[in-house]
């Protein structure tokens, strides 16, 4: 794959992994480790993943009745994937792991989502143990997350509703104690659920022995009634089949009914479903004669969506890296198909010669231009997906200040980093298609189907519209603008180590330019007080910013690649610096329209009235 020169220069040249062996956590580790465990997901991403990609697109899940069908290359696949290690892969050695750092975690599944972002459904497993690991009690994380870590299990979040969507204030689903002595079951305080859950991924399948259902749903408030908004929501355990406390299935059936499967645009090698709970279909049996699934609570009553955010953050950034593979598989399929069609002749007096050959169409300025913005655009997106990554390392092994700093600044840079490749990559993803011209529309190619599993990233984990409401309405003003302030000096430091280069002193003054922008119309929107003219405009927001984060890491980037751009120089030194000028020049001037709507607090969309659409 062409992935692996990439990922080597991000990882060494650029984050220097090499170093995070020397932290305690990682010291049985060293670049040889790191290149084993990239080697083996690329030759199984390679032979168990990509040759199946169209595949599992054109044959999709099936429910017989009785249970969902898949076609046998996703149980091989997913088989492959659990024994290799990397579902359990940046967890303790306790716990079966091989604390591997996640920045290398990270950058091996990148293999995954370029070969199918539509098998590899493993993601959500690692997310809720994950949470279960922090928020679950010890047992809890002995039955359910230490066999999601194993493959034996795998495991969903159920939060949307189909009368509710995003406003989780509107969860229908209700939990209620099973009977007296309910806190005494050792898995947990044990509620019998009631309700419907929808656009679950992976919520019915073969695949594992059992699914655990991380369920949000309300429970009744000190006058039995559910409470209103957010604040009554609580988090549960729901597995599909009911287990012991040594984690064995007890042949009992959890009362989890499979309403339907949802046909997608793309992503069709994932099951996405609609569950019923409580329905009677698998009634439990208990001594309390109540109906429901059986959920066991995770953490404190009325805590659930603060538990949740723990896997959904981590949902949204693996969503940014799957919208990034897509966009970079694009890119490479454009990039081969460009460099082997001959079609048209040159501009000028050379082009007028119809006796002239054809030239091949990578020769051509726009087809160029249309390959450096996927270029730019997917291996920029890569290189914030690897930063955000690292500053997890730092929260495994930094000193208090160092923690908190990493930890402040993903805070900030999660909905950029969930949002902008879904947008911008998607876009990369378009411009494939038109590098092949009318063939990239057709199932002859893959691009069509690389633009149809990416579209779903812009809603996955969140709209982009809420990505933006989070950043310009939360992130950015929380602990008193902290997060912003610590951005602002990274962004400073690159702007400065730039300055040094003269060959990149323009950028780092334009840099600077658009960065300066960025704060001042940060100030004017919240100038005003009114959150509703402010947030009117938190998605041209959102673009702003996220072009200008791009616009930091690609400089950034940029700092370590050898300042060469003759013939002297690597070719994949000189494409780099190609990317980031490319980006400067043509991406970042964008910033400035979006900003002007912002800082003006335009209210043109909020004033629309529904009658004059």
């Amino acid at each position: 794959m062409a992935l692996r020169p990439l990922l080597d220069f991000l990882l060494y040249d650029w984050l220097q992994a090499e170093t995070l062996a020397g932290a305690a956590r990682y010291a049985e580790h060293s670049r040889e480790t790191f290149d084993a465990v990239l080697d083996t997901c690329e030759r199984i991403a390679r032979e168990k993943y990509a040759p199946f990609n169209r595949l599992v697109d054109t044959e999709e899940p099936r429910f017989d009745g009785e249970k969902v069908i898949l076609p046998a290359a996703s149980h091989a696949a997913n088989r492959a994937y659990a024994e290799s290690g990397m579902l359990s892969a940046a967890q303790d050695y306790d716990e079966g792991g091989m604390q591997l750092p996640y920045t290398v975690e990270a950058a091996a599944n990148a293999f995954f989502a370029l070969a199918s972002v539509s098998i590899n459904s493993a993601l959500l497993t690692k997310g809720n143990a994950n949470l279960l690991l922090v928020h679950g009690t010890d047992l809890q994380k002995a039955v359910f997350a230490r066999n999601a870590f194993n493959g034996r299990f795998s495991g969903t979040m159920c939060l949307s509703e189909p009368q509710a969507g995003s406003s989780l204030s509107d969860v229908a689903t209700r939990a209620v104690p099973d009977g007296e002595g309910f806190e005494a079951d050792p898995l947990g305080p044990r509620y019998r659920l009631t309700g419907n859950k929808m656009w679950i991924s992976s919520g019915e399948h073969e695949l594992t022995e059992n699914i655990v259902h991380l369920v949000l749903a309300k429970i009744p408030g000190p006058d039995g009634k559910p409470i209103a908004g957010t604040r009554g929501i609580s988090l549960f355990i729901v597995p599909k089949k009911m287990v012991d406390t040594e984690g064995r299935l007890t042949g009992e059936r959890n009362d989890v009914a499979l309403a339907g499967l949802n046909h997608k645009l793309g992503w069709r090698g994932t099951t996405n479903t609609l569950l019923n709970f409580g329905e009677g279909k698998y009634p439990v049996r208990g001594e309390s004669g109540r109906q429901g699934a059986i959920g066991y609570l995770v953490g404190q009553p009325h805590e659930g969506l603060r538990c949740m955010f723990h896997m959904m953050n981590e949902a949204r950034i693996a969503v940014g890296t799957s919208a990034t593979m897509l966009g970079l598989a694009g890119y490479y399929a454009a990039l081969d198909y460009a460099r082997n069609r001959p079609q048209g002749r040159p501009q000028g007096k050379a082009g007028k010669d119809a006796h002239a050959p054809q030239v091949r169409i990578i020769e051509h300025a726009d087809v160029k231009r249309m390959l450096l913005t996927q270029k730019a655009y997917g291996e920029g997106a890569l290189a914030l997906e690897l930063y955000c990554a690292r500053l997890v390392d730092m929260q495994r092994t930094g000193d208090a200040q160092a923690v908190d700093e990493a930890r402040l600044l993903l805070e900030v840079l999660t909905p950029i980093a969930k949002s902008w490749p879904s947008e911008w990559c998607l876009e990369a993803n378009s411009l494939a298609i038109q590098v092949h011209g009318g063939y990239g529309y057709t199932r002859d190619f893959p691009v069509e189907q690389y633009w149809r599993d990416n579209r779903l990233n812009m809603i996955h984990e969140g709209t982009h519209g809420i990505q933006a409401m989070d950043l310009l309405g939360r992130k950015v003003l929380m602990e008193q603008g902290r997060g912003l302030q610590l951005l602002s000096a990274r962004i400073e430091q690159t702007a400065a180590r730039a300055a040094a280069h003269p060959a990149l002193a323009s950028e780092a003054a334009a840099l600077k330019a658009a960065w300066a922008q960025v704060l001042q119309a940060t100030r004017a929107a919240w100038a005003g007080g009114e959150p509703e003219r402010t947030l009117a405009n938190a998605v041209p927001y959102l673009q702003a910013f996220g072009h200008t984060v791009l616009a930091w890491i690609w400089l950034d980037v940029a700092c370590c690649v050898p300042q060469a751009d003759g013939p002297a120089g690597r070719a994949a030194d000189r494409g780099r610096l190609a990317a980031m000028r490319f980006f400067y020049r043509y991406e970042l001037p964008k910033t400035g329209a979006w900003l002007d709507v912002v800082a003006r607090c335009d209210s043109t969309c909020l004033d629309m009235a529904e009658d004059a659409f």
